[in-house]
C-alpha cells in the first residue's frame, strides 16, 4: 500500500509516496479503501495536523470517504462494502483505519467526493450551532470567514435551523457565490469594523451566536455584536493572532457565554459522542438535498502540492477534495 507522507520545517515542505503495510483494523474499528479525502486548513498549520515536531514524519488527512474493506472485532452495524466517510487518521492514503463511532454510512445520492467534504466541517458546525451554540429558528448568525470550509458548512447548516446569517470575507465575490445558500448579509472586510452594520441589521438587537473562525483581530469586535444572552465560539485562528481583550462589562451585563470548538484535548469517546445524533439530525437534510456540500474543487492524488497551495493562499470557496488513486 502507498499512502501519502509530508514533513513540514522552518524552511520548506516536502511530499513524499511511500510504501506501508496496510493497516490491521483494532477492536471498534473499520478499514477503509479511501476514494476521496478532504483538506483542512488546521492540518497546515504548525503543531497541528501533518506534521508533530519541525522535522518528523507523519500520515496526513483527517477526513474521508471510502469503502469498508475489513472490520475489527467487536464491531457492529458495518460490513465490507459499506459506503462510509468519517474522520480519521491518515485520510491521504489508499487504506485507513477509522473508528466505528466516527464512521457514517454516505446518503445514496452522495459521491464519495461529497461525502468526503462532511465529516470534520459538519460535525465541527453541529457542536457550534447546536450542542454549544443553542441556535433556534429565528435568531441572528454571525459568521466571520464565511467562505471557509467549517464557514459554509455553519451557514448551511444555520439556514436549515432557520436561522438569519450574516457573513463576513475579504472577497465580495465570495459572498455573492454565497447568496445562494442562505446568506442574508454579506460584509466584505477583513478588519475588525463590521458591528455597526450587524448592528444595524438586527435592528439594535445583535446576534445570537458569533463563529469567529479568523482569531484575535476580530474577537472584541465579536463581543461587540452579541445580543443579550449571545454566544462566541471560537474555532480557529488563522490570523495568528491568539490574545484578545475581553469586555468585562459586556460579558457581565449581557450574560455572554464565550466557548472554544476543538478536539485536540478531547479523548475518543468525547469525539465520537455526537456522531449518533448528527446522523439523526443533520444527514437526513444532507440526503434529501436541503443541505449540499459546497465543494470548492477536486483535484486528482497528485495535485496535493497545488491543493495545498490554493487553500493558504485563501483562494477556495468551501471544501477542496482529493480524488484517491484507483490503486497501485
Amino acid at each position: 500500500m502507498q499512502s501519502w507522507w509530508m514533513q513540514m520545517t522552518d524552511t520548506a515542505t516536502q511530499l513524499e509516496l511511500r510504501d506501508s503495510p496496510v493497516p490491521t483494523p483494532g477492536p471498534r474499528q473499520v478499514l477503509v479503501r479511501m476514494r476521496a479525502a478532504s483538506l483542512n486548513r488546521g492540518e497546515f498549520l504548525l503543531g497541528h495536523g501533518l506534521h508533530g515536531k519541525a522535522g518528523t514524519w507523519k500520515a496526513i488527512g483527517g477526513e474521508g470517504a471510502g469503502e469498508v474493506s475489513a472490520v475489527g472485532p467487536e464491531v457492529t452495524g458495518f460490513r465490507a462494502g459499506d459506503r462510509v466517510m468519517g474522520r480519521c487518521t491518515g485520510a491521504f492514503s489508499e487504506y485507513a483505519v477509522m473508528e466505528a463511532s466516527e464512521a457514517m454510512v454516505i446518503p445514496a445520492p452522495l459521491s464519495w467526493e461529497q461525502g468526503a467534504s462532511i465529516p470534520l466541517v459538519f460535525l465541527v458546525a453541529f457542536d457550534m450551532l447546536v450542542l454549544q451554540g443553542r441556535m433556534k429558528t429565528g435568531q441572528w448568525l454571525l459568521i466571520n470567514g464565511v467562505s471557509s470550509g467549517v464557514g459554509v458548512a455553519s451557514l448551511q447548516l444555520g439556514r436549515v435551523l432557520g436561522a438569519r446569517v450574516i457573513g463576513t470575507s475579504g472577497s465580495q465575490r465570495k459572498l455573492d457565490a454565497l447568496r445562494p445558500l442562505g446568506l442574508e448579509l454579506g460584509l466584505c472586510t477583513r478588519a475588525a469594523d463590521f458591528a455597526p452594520a450587524v448592528m444595524e441589521a438586527t435592528g439594535g438587537k445583535g446576534v445570537d451566536l458569533a463563529v469567529n473562525t479568523v482569531g484575535g483581530t476580530v474577537f472584541a469586535e465579536d463581543i461587540r455584536c452579541l445580543a443579550f444572552e449571545g454566544r462566541l465560539a471560537t474555532v480557529g485562528y488563522v490570523d495568528g493572532v491568539v490574545h484578545a481583550d475581553i469586555d468585562l462589562e459586556a460579558l457581565h451585563a449581557k450574560r455572554l457565554t464565550l466557548f472554544g470548538v476543538s478536539n485536540k484535548l478531547r479523548t475518543k469517546e468525547q469525539r465520537a459522542a455526537a456522531v449518533p445524533r448528527f446522523v439523526s439530525e443533520v444527514l437526513p437534510h444532507i440526503g434529501a438535498g436541503r443541505i449540499q456540500p459546497q465543494i470548492d474543487q477536486v483535484v486528482d492524488f497528485a495535485q496535493l502540492p497545488a491543493a495545498k497551495t490554493r487553500m493558504e493562499e485563501g483562494a477556495h470557496i468551501g471544501k477542496i477534495v482529493l480524488r484517491m488513486p484507483a490503486g497501485h
